[in-house]
């Protein structure tokens, strides 16, 4: 029944997410921008990027709620994917940039850089930036998975710890000499893959790829959580100790489901760039994988669509709290996260179940008196009986 449960749940979410993707399309294409039913192109810029930050948010909630690693570091996965798109989307640029140079990107020429640094070789390549998206933070999560499980660091050590590397991630970008634009980032972008990006039509399209993506990361994702190894890790996450001793390596199932998360944050990364139209260190912020986390807290964890939920309400919140209090943003977002811990433990996803039952309750009792209601074949066919009895 739990398994058949957890189906219904997956293809509800999908049906949910690629309708929302097909409504939003068609309403931007069909309706005119006078009409109340439009959708603007920043809007589905705007909703491109909700959807990014739900992949983002999946990747979180499968180390955190599943595994129990609460990783406050998951904003350098996601940067570093961006900057591999925005490696390949500055090579795009060409002689179209300020200086017109057509071999090194704009801000290279300024700094009087006379070639490019050799990781930049192969960067205008399509299949170069796909591996990089996969590969940049798949290697940083395995390297500081190995050296960090293996120690069996966790708990409160284990968060500084990858906040600590986020943080000198950042520091580092920052520098003019590491050669990714320092503290302007990659910006100014042109083209992808021969479309240009200020086309509406682009924009679409990149919105509804993330959408496409991210139901396929889902599924991805629950099937990692309902495998074997899935249930593995989520034993690791309740019960450690007794799972070492049953004779398997916590470690090791450690380091593959952090590495599958950092590369689902990269993907996300490599999304959210040609959407936003940048990339720069600020993205490895302390503060933004914090926001990650209350991601997850507000929407559920131990829930992959609750992810998707808090990452959605919380982005939706920022976008409307920032016009009106941008300077309080920060205060409301940590009470928002004290409040969620001490009301709902359990987030948004927590409450459905209990609606949903509470719905059911209230339909139950018009059912049964229905049900309890004889009807008049009933009721005839008692009398009929009756009659033969008597005669």
């Amino acid at each position: 029944m739990a398994k058949l449960s957890g189906l219904r749940n997956l293809h509800v979410v999908i049906g949910i997410l690629l309708l929302a993707t097909f409504y939003v399309s068609v309403c931007n294409l069909a309706f005119a921008e006078g009409s109340a039913l439009h959708v603007s192109d920043y809007t589905v810029s705007l909703f491109g990027k909700y959807l990014c930050y739900a992949l983002l948010a999946l990747a979180v909630d499968l180390v955190w709620g599943y595994c129990g690693i609460l990783s406050l570091g998951h904003g350098a996965f996601f940067t570093l994917g961006g900057y591999a798109m925005g490696m390949y989307l500055m090579r795009q640029i060409g002689d179209r940039g300020v200086y017109g140079n057509p071999d090194l990107p704009d801000f290279m020429v300024f700094l009087n850089w006379t070639e490019m640094p050799w990781y930049w070789a192969g960067s205008d390549s399509v299949l170069w930036m796909v591996a990089m998206v996969f590969i940049g933070p798949g290697i940083l999560a395995y390297v500081f998975g190995m050296l960090a499980f293996r120690s069996r660091v966790s708990g409160v050590y284990l968060s500084i710890m990858t906040q600590a590397v986020t943080y000198a991630l950042m520091l580092a970008f920052f520098r003019n000499e590491m050669g990714f634009g320092g503290n302007n980032g990659l910006t100014d972008f042109k083209e992808i893959m021969g479309f240009s990006l200020q086309s509406p039509s682009t924009k679409l399209g990149l919105f509804i790829i993330t959408a496409l993506v991210l139901a396929v990361a889902y599924v991805v994702c629950h099937y990692i959580v309902n495998s074997k190894m899935g249930r593995v890790v989520t034993a690791i996450r309740d019960a450690e100790n007794r799972v070492r001793f049953v004779g398997y390596k916590p470690e090791d199932y450690k380091v593959w489901i952090y590495v599958v998360s950092a590369m689902i944050a990269g993907l996300a990364g490599a999304l959210y760039v040609p959407q936003v139209g940048i990339i720069n260190p600020g993205e490895f912020s302390p503060l933004n994988s914090i926001e990650m986390v209350i991601w997850v807290a507000v929407g559920g964890r131990n829930s992959l669509y609750g992810a998707l939920i808090g990452a959605i309400v919380v982005s939706y919140a920022k976008t409307r709290f920032t016009a009106i209090m941008p300077e309080a943003w920060l205060f409301a977002l940590g009470g928002l996260f004290v409040l969620v811990t001490l009301l709902l433990p359990k987030g948004i996803a927590g409450m459905l179940p209990g609606i949903m039952d509470k719905l059911k309750g209230k339909n139950a009792p018009e059912e049964e008196a229905t049900a309890s209601e004889p009807s008049a074949t009933d009721n005839s066919a008692t009398e009929n009986k009756g009659s033969e009895v008597k005669s």
